[in-house]
């Protein structure tokens, strides 16, 4: 309580009947001895009367000041008990009207906070990619969903062309801008993005939200349709041809001929099962295009998986008059995969193998840790190979073997029942799954395909697959030898 208040106070209140007793003193109606007790007991109630008014204001002041404290807990509480304290009646009421604007205020700011954090879980669990955009066109902040699949690599997103040039545009007219993209990072997608300018802006700094939305699998479907009508129709003329042939031949010249009706029906055979094979190769590539910018959530062990698989050749290897040697590392650990894609790249590569490598030949099958270093990326890993001891391919086709219907030896691999999709699809599935194709081949002493895979299928910022290198750095000394004979 300050004295000068309690002064002040006291001094109005006493002023006019002070002043009233000096005149009757003055005009003699009043005895001074009289008017001075008066005047004494005047002066006492206003001291007292100011005391307790002073001291009334004092505590609202604090209870006022201790509210509007940053960090303060819930001020109407405080405000309550000060309303309550007041001795005065026109304090009191005045205090009861600052209690009652306090407690509007706090459900205010409360409602305020309720919908600001479910605002914030909302943008959270939105399944669309949102990054918040400073002034500059910098994120700010992203979403669940952008953290998750952009990872690292949301500058380089901000700075794709088409998407700069739509927040440009976006800030310059403030107008909503759309564009559609695609994104090579951190592995290849389509997608629809949407630049709002927000008026007025966040409390952060947010000026603009940029909304992705992947339109990956819509792309994906638009292009299946496109190249299945493409190189179907092209793959499906021949054996349909011959088969229309055929059956006009039986229908006719060979109607009443049983020796030719059964080597026809056998041929007629063997093409519809080329196209039953083509099928099935085009409806598997096209699943796997579809979910290849999902990478696989499931914990694989590779040897398991290779050791099986190479069990399951011991037919075709025996038909070849073959040999099939597993080597695997035995300080493998579990990868992050999708085992039903690593098993076809496992039968895909073996098969390939057998089928153009040469006959009685060796193909050997390695599972091993990724070492440091070379030609693999600095993640852990592990890389799988598959040799052949095979004529090997000419350096000119190696590029060109991932293609669809790609083949170096057109007659051999119809021959011998090859779709042309087996390593597209090798490749595809290691797209998915973060991982690199390697292909070495030397002419005349074979050809060798090295897969590696992260054990955690994610990409760093602007790692590439795909290289390519001379030698497998893999160490001999530390793996366990089986053989299928």
């Amino acid at each position: 309580m300050g004295w000068r208040l309690l002064l002040g106070g006291a001094g109005a209140m006493a002023a006019v009947p002070t002043l009233g007793l000096a005149v009757m003193v003055g005009t003699g109606t009043a005895a001074p001895g009289a008017a001075l007790a008066v005047l004494a007991a005047t002066l006492a109630a206003a001291a007292a009367l100011a005391a307790i008014w002073a001291e009334d204001l004092d505590r609202l002041t604090r209870t006022l000041r201790l509210a509007t404290l940053e960090g303060s807990p819930d001020p109407t509480p405080l405000l309550a008990l000060a309303a309550a304290s007041p001795t005065l009646p026109p304090i009191a009421r005045l205090a009861r009207g600052v209690e009652r604007l306090a407690r509007t205020l706090a459900d205010r700011v409360s409602q305020s906070s309720r919908l600001l954090r479910a605002n914030e879980a909302i943008i959270e669990r939105l399944p669309d990619l949102l990054l918040i955009l400073g002034a500059d066109g910098a994120v700010r902040r992203a979403n669940a969903a952008a953290r998750t699949e952009l990872g690292g690599d949301l500058g380089a997103v901000v700075r794709h062309p088409g998407l700069r040039a739509a927040i440009e545009l976006a800030f310059a007219q403030n107008t909503p801008q759309s564009v559609e993209l695609t994104l090579p990072v951190p592995v290849r997608r389509d997608v629809q993005a949407t630049v709002l300018v927000l008026d007025p802006p966040l409390a952060d700094g947010g000026h603009a939200i940029a909304v992705l939305s992947d339109r990956t699998r819509e792309r994906g479907v638009e292009r299946m349709r496109a190249d299945f009508v493409a190189n179907a129709s092209h793959e499906l003329r021949t054996p349909l041809a011959s088969l229309i042939g055929f059956i006009d031949t039986l229908r006719g010249p060979a109607a009443d001929d049983p020796p030719a009706q059964r080597r026809f029906l056998g041929i007629m055979a063997e093409q519809a099962e080329r196209m039953n094979r083509l099928i099935d190769d085009l409806l598997s590539l096209s699943r796997i295009e579809l979910t290849e910018h999902r990478p696989p959530a499931e914990q694989v062990n590779l040897g398991e998986l290779a050791e099986r698989i190479a069990a399951a050749f011991e037919p075709q290897v025996r038909a070849r008059s073959a040999r099939l040697t597993l080597r695997l590392d035995p300080a493998l650990p579990d990868i992050v995969a999708d085992p039903d894609q690593l098993d076809q790249v496992l039968q895909n590569l073996i098969d390939n193998a057998l089928k153009y490598g040469r006959e009685q030949g060796h193909v050997r099958v390695e599972v091993t840790v990724a070492r440091p270093g070379g030609r693999w990326p600095p993640r852990p890993g592990i890389v799988l190979s598959v040799a052949d001891d095979g004529p090997g391919i000419p350096r000119a086709h190696v590029p060109r073997l991932t293609e669809r219907f790609y083949r170096v030896d057109k007659g051999r691999s119809r021959g011998g029942g090859g779709t042309g999709l087996g390593l597209a699809i090798v490749k595809h599935i290691v797209n998915r799954h973060r991982g690199q194709l390697a292909i070495d081949s030397e002419e005349g002493r074979g050809t060798t395909f090295l897969v590696w895979l992260p054990q955690r299928a994610e990409r760093l910022a602007g790692e590439r697959p795909g290289a390519m290198s001379d030698k497998n750095q893999s160490d001999k000394n530390q793996s366990a030898n089986t053989e299928t004979p």
